[in-house]
């Protein structure tokens, strides 16, 4: 292991970043961008997730920082596929697995709470350093001060304020998941202070987007180019990774049970299932683009994405119901695939204009 980074990867919305802090190290997503030669198949399958690869080739290619350790979040098959290759391509960062439950009772909160002290434990072991509940209270005050500062951002900018577009908030959020975090919190502070400048030139149909993976700004920009303004997300690499309740923290009860619930509770990617509901990420779409006041909707998933493929039908069809126009997309995290989608967008988009 690299002891000299201070550095721990992880791919997934649904990791502890608060735990990561406060062992007194940086959280780095490995996102999947970038022009990292195709390597990946030399280990996977070719009919895998691209995320997974994308990713993965990155390490092949040594396109980031060395990593004290990285992390993987039991998921699905693809990422547990990821975790036992990086340990062939990069041998000398230490794999941490957390094992994610499906659901979220009971249970399942108390199950992830002994996964995250277990998480926290291997962080403090590898730093030679005790990890306190003091340490990881303010860390967990740390990040919901980011969401709730992430949140006043885009509503300011929903509000008609121009800071770049949605992609400059893609930039955030990207720079959010793989820097220090303290000085962006600043950062963004004071670009919500600043007086506004006018709105983005021209007509936009307000959309709101759903999927998992999307990293690339410029995404957003081809979306705006071709007359949809993204007004809200939900995206495992945009608003789901910061997107939380603020934590009202007791300190007479187990930190980690109140950090696990909390984690479960964000917004669910199409992996999460609620018996008792099965329906509730459909709904959740479904009042969320009310909420934004968005006039339609697009679904942008990755090829091969198995939960995503297995719960697009019931949303195609409440969307239906609803009479909330939507498009659902598939692509490989890359702007070229999204670009082969502009003839159906911008049909899209003129037909709700």
């Amino acid at each position: 292991m690299n002891n000299k980074s201070r550095l721990i990867g992880f791919t997934c919305a649904y990791t502890p970043l608060a735990i990561i802090k406060a062992a007194g190290y940086i959280p780095y997503r490995v996102l999947p961008v970038g022009e990292a030669p195709d390597l990946a198949g030399s280990l996977l399958h070719d009919n895998l997730c691209p995320h997974v690869k994308r990713v993965l080739d990155r390490a092949f290619a040594k396109d980031f920082p060395d990593l004290a350790g990285m992390v993987f979040v039991n998921s699905c098959d693809s990422m547990r596929r990821l975790a036992d290759a990086w340990q062939i391509v990069r041998p000398d960062e230490q794999v941490i697995r957390l094992d994610l439950p499906a659901t979220v009772d009971d249970d399942s909160v108390f199950f992830f709470a002994k996964e995250i002290e277990t998480f926290a434990n291997t962080l403090s072991d590898m730093n030679g350093q005790p990890l306190g509940q003091e340490q990881i209270r303010s860390a967990i005050v740390l990040y919901d001060e980011l969401s709730a500062t992430m949140k006043r951002l885009k509503a300011v900018t929903n509000s008609g304020a121009n800071i770049g577009g949605r992609s400059a908030i893609q930039k955030f959020y990207n720079r959010a998941s793989t820097e220090p975090v303290e000085h962006l919190i600043e950062e963004l502070k004071q670009i919500i202070e600043e007086p506004k400048s006018t709105k983005l030139d021209g007509e936009y149909v307000p959309v709101f987007l759903f999927g998992n993976v999307l990293p690339d700004p410029e995404a957003f920009s081809f979306f705006e180019s071709c007359g949809a303004l993204i007004v809200e997300d939900d995206l495992c690499t945009g608003s789901r990774l910061f997107n939380s309740t603020e934590m009202d923290l007791d300190w007479a009860k187990d930190i980690f049970i109140q950090l696990a619930r909390n984690i479960l509770s964000q917004p669910p990617c199409a992996r999460t299932f609620d018996p008792k509901n099965p329906d509730k990420m459909v709904q959740d779409l479904l009042y969320k683009a009310k909420r934004c006041k968005a006039k339609g909707v697009i679904g942008y998933t990755l090829k091969f994405c198995d939960p995503y493929l297995a719960r697009l039908p019931a949303v195609r069809e409440a969307f239906r119901k609803a009479g909330v126009p939507l498009l659902l997309l598939e692509g490989d995290c890359t702007l070229r695939s999204i670009g082969q989608h502009q003839t159906r967008i911008e049909a899209f988009i003129e037909m709700m204009g």
